[in-house]
This record gives C-alpha cells, sequence and structure tokens, in this order.
C-alpha cells in the first residue's frame, strides 16, 4: 500500500484512522507500529533534530548539484566527469558543479518546469487523461539536461517522489506557495503525533525525534572525526 502524504496536519489526522484501516485490509499480518513507521519514514527526510533546543524541527530541503560549464577562474570547485548514476555523457564538455541546498519548493518548480518543457514539445504528451503527475518520476524527464542548471540525481529523486505527488498540480506552470507554508508549519506537528503514537505502543527507537536525534550525532561524531584527521 503506498501510504497518502499528507501536506497539512488536520488532512493526516482527520484521515488516519482510514489509512490504518486500509493497511490493515492489505497487509493481515501486520500491526499499526508497522503502520507508524512506514508514515515516520516519509516525513523524517524533512525533519531534523536541534540539539540546542532539544527538539526536531522542520527541514524541508534538497542538496543538488548546481551543474554549469567550467571556467578557469573557478576555484575550489570539483568537475563533474560524468552524469549521475554512473552514465558518462556521449559528447561535449565536462561540467563543473558546486553543491547546493534549495528548498522543497524550489526543486518541485524545477521538476514541474522539466515536465512543462518535455510537455510543449509533445503535444501529445497530456492526451488521453494524462497529466503532470505521470511524469514525476520519468527517468529520462527528470535526468534532462539543457545546458547548466540543477542536475538531478534520480536515485535521491526517489525520496522527493511522495511530497512531489501531493504537491505538483495536475496542470499548470507553477507551484503553490501557500500550500507549501502550509506543509512547512505541519510538518513538526505531523511528526509530533507520529511519535506519540509510537510512545504509547512502547516504539520509542522508532519515533521521529530518536532516529533524528541519533543521525545528528552521528554526523557530529563523523565530522570531529575528520577535524582530527585533518589536524
Amino acid at each position: 500500500m503506498e501510504l497518502p502524504f499528507y501536506l497539512n496536519f488536520k488532512d493526516f489526522e482527520s484521515y488516519y484512522y482510514d489509512n490504518l484501516e486500509k493497511w490493515f485490509e492489505e497487509y493481515h499480518n501486520t500491526s499499526e507500529t508497522d503502520y507508524l513507521k512506514a508514515f515516520a519514514a516519509l516525513y523524517s527526510p524533512y525533519i531534523y533534530y536541534n540539539f540546542a533546543e532539544d527538539r526536531v524541527q522542520a527541514d524541508a530541503s534538497i542538496e543538488i548539484k548546481d551543474c554549469f560549464f567550467p571556467y578557469h577562474e573557478k576555484i575550489g570547485i570539483s568537475f563533474c566527469t560524468s552524469y549521475d548514476n554512473g552514465k558518462s555523457p556521449k559528447k561535449g564538455m565536462s561540467h563543473v558543479f558546486e553543491w547546493k541546498t534549495i528548498s522543497m519548493m524550489e526543486y518541485a518548480q524545477h521538476i514541474l518546469d522539466k515536465i512543462n518543457r518535455y510537455c510543449s514539445k509533445n503535444s501529445k504528451a497530456l492526451n488521453g487523461g494524462k497529466n503532470i503527475l505521470d511524469y514525476i518520476n520519468d527517468y529520462e524527464i527528470i535526468t534532462s539536461r539543457e545546458g547548466a542548471g540543477y542536475c538531478v540525481n534520480y536515485n535521491k529523486h526517489q525520496t522527493a517522489v511522495p511530497f512531489l505527488k501531493a504537491y505538483l498540480p495536475y496542470y499548470g506552470q507553477t507551484v503553490n506557495m501557500a500550500v507549501y507554508r502550509d506543509f512547512i508549519f505541519s510538518l513538526v506537528e505531523i511528526a509530533e503525533f507520529i511519535d506519540q503514537k509510537l510512545k504509547t505502543v512502547l516504539a520509542f527507537e522508532h519515533t521521529i525525534y530518536a532516529q533524528s536525534r541519533s543521525e545528528a550525532k552521528f554526523k557530529v561524531q563523523m565530522s570531529r572525526q575528520f577535524l582530527t584527521i585533518c589536524n
């Protein structure tokens, strides 16, 4: 069962038990804990642990390569000698890239632009009841490049697909800023709801809080080890 990804807490809470019933209908040898763990996995990528406040906070962002053509005056930039996913470019010079962290709204707009460019070049793309959502995970469209710009990693893109399915319009050129704002404000509330349910069934180690805290501590330890090696 593909769990729906909700962009506001009201909808998440309202449909919680309806979705749980569907979950049990499809998975007979399962529990509500498994259901909650699946939801936690959906929302964890948009949550981070704040050490100073000892709580989780919203972080709806994604790291992406910003590719451009090489210039000799660029210093400290890695050269992109191949496309993502291990595929080498067939022709042309290699891009230079730098890592950027962008909001999920900007990422969604970037994906929407790619799909709209494809549809504008293929007049029948939206025939037969098809819409933008039919193309959000099309490998050729998502990884396409037209000169410089963001370089999408298809494997990393998979983590964003549930959000994109919920957020991107069926038709249109722009994303909805108001819906995105509601999503940002709802993230922590949704995470806390999931965690409270997991605590009720004594599954503390599976809470978004526990996993985010563990991941944050690991990153700090790795960073300290790296600094120690460099020194």
